[in-house]
């Protein structure tokens, strides 16, 4: 039997999940060997449309997963979401397909405990001070992730849009929770969000950079987050991504498909051949983090099916345990099924 979670159940779910433990736990799995994260295939046609099989295992949760993300630039400005995602999830032991979830959910709260992970390992203890440079639908789930890491006391957000700013103030009012509790202040520009910020997290589908280096400060430390999967596509410029440690989600992947990385290179800020240090690699204890208080961090999050494959398996195992979801009947039964010739 194959489980079926829609994007409702899926919401109804998440709240359960301690999506940093899982996150923190897969990483240090990629950064041990015990697991390993392929750069996934871009599918491109003749229009701007991309498709990016994301394919992942894991021994220790028992499954192989792929996440089909659709990236549709297309879609901005109408009723449909510019990018959306199915999750597919095989045992690892039978071939079982288990289940097919709705990518939307797990995907915003991976990315956000992503970015904990990396603030927790290498911004400074004593940020108090979150920046949001974007208030889209992954502003929420940062400000509730990262408080949960450090004392976040204030948020400093700009958008360009104000009517985004005010509907993430008011989802942040109506939240509830104690990790949105803070105090709110809208910045005039992306450049007042970075100089009043110790935790900086950039979430916008920029194409040109919209955080620069030299803007940073000593003991910051940076999510690069928004930026759309093309090696076009970037939020920080050259000399941010160079000025200070920079710690990747996954080489391969970054190398693939971060414009932030990919153009670095390209303007020779980065090395082509420079070693990227694996976020994987830090939390497992194989790599350093913050070496010191007035050390620059930046952490470029690309995304990944790990990170898709940990929140997905907590998300399964609550469905199976409170019956939310459908089941079909996928496969045929195995007595039915002939040999292939």
């Amino acid at each position: 039997m194959t489980l079926v979670l829609g994007a409702d159940d899926v919401r109804r779910l998440l709240p359960e999940v301690d999506a940093i433990a899982a996150v923190e736990a897969v990483h240090a799995d990629l950064g041990s060997g015990a697991m390993v994260q392929p750069a996934p295939v871009t599918l491109g046609g003749t229009d701007d449309a991309l498709f990016l099989p994301m394919a992942v295992r894991s021994d220790r949760l028992g499954f192989a997963a792929v996440k089909l993300m659709a990236d549709i630039p297309a879609n901005v400005g109408t009723a449909l979401p510019s990018q959306r995602s199915t999750i597919l999830v095989s045992s690892v032991s039978t071939g079982e397909c288990i289940a097919v979830i709705d990518g939307a959910g797990i995907t915003r709260v991976r990315t956000a405990a992503a970015s904990a992970v990396a603030t927790r390992h290498l911004a400074r203890p004593d940020s108090r001070v979150l920046g949001l440079v974007g208030a889209g639908n992954l502003a929420i789930e940062h400000v509730r992730a990262i408080s949960a890491v450090r004392p976040i006391e204030q948020v400093v957000v700009w958008s360009r849009s104000s009517s985004t700013v005010e509907r993430f103030r008011e989802q942040l009012a109506e939240a509830g929770d104690g990790a949105t509790d803070v105090a709110v202040v809208v910045a005039e520009d992306p450049h007042d969000v970075v100089e009043r910020t110790d935790v900086l997290c950039t979430l916008t589908p920029s194409v040109e950079p919209i955080v620069r280096g030299a803007w940073l400060h000593r003991g910051q430390h940076v999510n690069a987050v928004g930026a759309r999967p093309r090696p076009t596509h970037r939020e920080l410029d050259a000399t941010a991504m160079a000025r200070g440690t920079l710690v990747v989600d996954s080489a391969a992947t970054a190398r693939a498909k971060s414009g932030d990385l990919v153009l670095a290179i390209a303007e020779g800020a980065l090395r082509t051949n420079a070693r990227l240090v694996e976020l994987g690699e830090v939390v497992a204890g194989l790599a350093s983090g913050r070496a010191s208080e007035d050390e620059i961090t930046v952490f470029d999050s690309v995304g990944l099916a790990a990170q898709d494959l940990a929140v997905a398996a907590a998300v399964i195992q609550l469905a199976q345990r409170h019956g939310v979801g459908e089941t079909v009947h996928l496969s045929a039964a195995a007595s039915s099924l002939a040999p292939v010739p």
